[in-house]
């Protein structure tokens, strides 16, 4: 299922990037119906024209065919999310919008490029995505639903290995295991103040009849909801800082909050719905400022820190316990857990790359020099890392890639019961597809009834 959503996404969303002008060239017809969805013929033709300049080739058949089948795929994942009322908020498009766009212009060098490319301002473009990604958003919330219960045992997960025909194991690339001690900039009382105050005279403004979203679009300093004013969308507690959190569901609605400090910033927010166990939230975030002496002591400090260690002053492992700001590994002498996978290996393209850096020219037992980079939720931080072991590409195997062989035998188990899926819905979906394309060889061989 990984495979056939996310190649779908990737033509949805980046759809049109590559087509140019030939969209004006090509005559439209409906190709398909899914529900009430419509399938149409530059659909298929974009998207096939886009695939070609990327290089991509046929899975085994016909190209447009395939493109063809994702698409019924997606419709009727849209379709079912409809019956089972499924909702997106607007925070959540514009969010996964700009993260998108902003992905589009790195690539293609600035956002005056990619204006130019299309010749229309940002806006526009981002009206033309709108209902694209929040196509997406909903696809993707209907496939995890059909997958949310979905586990693998130990037995499957051998079975599956054996399974796998000793040429045809997958070649894992290089990982790499390590310990990491990490540093918060020191603001200094000064600056928090000035943050303080500067929320202060906000939420005033607020109070006296200003337009909160509108503030938060001019002042907040989070990247993600800023555009949007300051909205989050619809969340659990779970799902929030754990001192935002209390703050956003003690609120009544429209009531703003008094400051927050959290470990993103200073925040004051305003409750806009709660639906349940799930609250909608706008806030300005605003963080304190560090200044270069600030900085300049904290690398000092590190630097000291790695001449103890590597005169055996102090094991690396105590020092994280004793000086190390990150919560989530302080405890456990600093070891890295990998998100993705939950254990301890990372491909040096899953590190942010001023890891990346740091490690790559390491080896086992040696410590990196200090440098900054940003945590995971994109603030300022800085870190010096050990390297625990460094494991060369290879073969898959039982011992060494347990994890990766567990995601592939779910991923394989979810393929199956996803193509079920498909077939169930085929039966209670109205889908009908153009005389032209009854011939293709779909992986579903009931889409043509």
């Amino acid at each position: 299922m990984n495979r056939l959503v996310s190649f779908l996404m990737f033509a949805i969303i980046l759809s049109g990037y590559y087509s140019g002008n030939a969209q004006e060239k090509i005559v439209d017809q409906v190709v398909a119906i899914v529900g009430d969805n419509i399938i149409i013929q530059s659909d298929i033709e974009n998207q096939f024209l886009q695939m070609k300049a990327q290089g991509y080739t046929s899975r085994g058949g016909d190209m447009k065919c395939e493109i063809l089948e994702d698409l019924l795929i997606q419709k009727l994942m849209l379709n079912q999310a409809k019956v089972d009322s499924i909702i997106i908020t607007e925070a959540q498009v514009e969010q996964t919008l700009n993260n998108q766009l902003q992905n589009f212009m790195d690539r293609i060098g600035s956002q005056e490029k990619l204006e130019a490319y299309y010749n229309k301002s940002l806006l526009e473009i981002k009206d033309d995505f709108r209902d694209l990604v929040r196509n997406q958003l909903l696809t993707q919330e209907m496939q995890a639903s059909i997958a949310q219960d979905i586990t693998v045992t130990p037995s499957e997960i051998k079975a599956f290995f054996k399974s796998i025909p000793k040429d045809s194991l997958p070649l894992v690339p290089a990982q790499v295991e390590y310990k990491q001690l990490m540093k918060n900039p020191p603001f200094n009382e000064e600056s928090k103040i000035m943050v303080r105050q500067k929320l202060l005279d906000l939420r005033k403004r607020i109070m006296e009849g200003e337009d909160f979203a509108t503030l938060a679009i001019l002042y907040s300093e989070d990247p993600g909801s800023a555009p949007t004013g300051g909205e989050l969308g619809f969340q659990g507690k779970t799902e929030l800082v754990k001192e935002f959190a209390n703050m956003a569901f003690s609120l009544k609605k429209g009531a703003v909050s008094p400051i927050v400090e959290t470990k993103f910033g200073f925040h004051i927010m305003q409750l806009i719905d709660r639906q349940g166990e799930k609250v909608n939230v706008r806030h300005i975030l605003i963080k304190p400022k560090v200044t270069m002496d600030e900085i300049k002591q904290v690398f000092d400090f590190l630097d000291s820190l790695v001449v103890k260690i590597n005169q055996d002053s102090i094991p690396f492992s105590l020092a994280v316990q004793l000086y190390s700001e990150d919560e989530d590994s302080r405890m456990s002498g600093g070891v890295m857990v990998n998100p993705n996978t939950r254990d301890t290996k990372f491909q040096l393209d899953q590190l942010d790359q001023a890891t990346a850096r740091a490690i790559q020219n390491l080896a086992p037992g040696d410590i990196s020099k200090p440098f900054e980079t940003q945590d995971m939720t994109g603030n300022r931080v800085f870190k010096i890392i050990k390297l625990s072991k460094r494991i060369e590409p290879h073969k898959a195997s039982l011992k060494l890639d347990y994890t990766i062989l567990q995601e592939m035998t779910k991923n394989s188990k979810q393929q199956e019961v996803f193509l079920e899926w498909i077939e169930d819905k085929q039966k209670t979906t109205y889908i009908r597809i153009d005389k032209s394309y009854r011939a293709c060889q779909f992986n579903s061989k009931t889409w043509v009834k």
